[in-house]
């Protein structure tokens, strides 16, 4: 992580003592870890106007420091806040990790089905993509950007949702492999084995 990495502040995602993705991805996932989780359970950072309105003005001041471009002026209704909830929602179905009980048929997910945005040349030739829309539209438009650009330099598959179910927060996979699928072996890794032994060895005494 770069120094200007570390002086950015992603509220949702670093009160899980996770690190952020790099450059604008980190937006996308801590939009995800605004949920509620951990021990002891953290609250919604989305559960009314006032606080989802705390966390994106926050959130779009790191982006704009970890992507050095101006952040724009969002406002957000309490329709918006719902808003915000089902593009959380269906942002995690994109980095959840698949399980034999995922569903490969799932529908599209309806709150990113049409988003706009814009193209235009900077000063220095550069193409950029900005979000258009307003309330939460342009938040999922700015999110869906980053997920794009990730998807474009194959780091997209390094944002991933814990695997532990009683945890489910969003972390970024540093393996050198891409292999991990906790957000820490220790704290949610080793209990999920544990109990999958556990359950193994009760079935085996129900069986004898």
């Amino acid at each position: 992580m770069s120094k200007r990495e570390q002086r950015v502040s992603w509220t949702a995602t670093t009160r899980y003592d996770l690190e952020p993705a790099p450059g604008g991805l980190a937006l996308v996932q801590d939009l995800l870890n605004t949920l509620s989780a951990g021990r002891p359970r953290q609250p919604d950072l989305l559960e009314s106007v006032e606080d989802a309105g705390a966390w994106l003005d926050q959130a779009l001041k790191s982006w704009s420091g970890a992507t050095r471009r101006p952040a724009p002026g969002i406002d957000l209704t309490a329709e918006d806040v719902q808003g915000l909830r089902d593009l959380r929602q269906d942002l995690n179905r994109l980095v959840q990790p698949p399980t034999s009980e995922s569903s490969p048929e799932g529908g599209p997910a309806t709150s990113l089905m049409t988003l706009p945005t814009a193209l235009r040349l900077d000063e220095h030739g550069r193409i950029q993509a900005e979000p258009r829309g307003t309330g939460w539209r342009q938040v999922a438009s700015l999110a869906l950007i980053e997920a794009y650009q990730a998807q474009c330099t194959d780091t997209l598959r390094r944002l991933k949702t814990c695997r532990n179910p009683r945890c489910a927060t969003s972390f970024y996979d540093r393996s050198r492999n891409s292999s991990g699928v906790w957000h820490d072996v220790r704290a949610c890794g080793n209990a999920a084995n544990l109990r999958n032994y556990r359950a193994r060895k009760r079935a085996g005494t129900e069986q004898a």
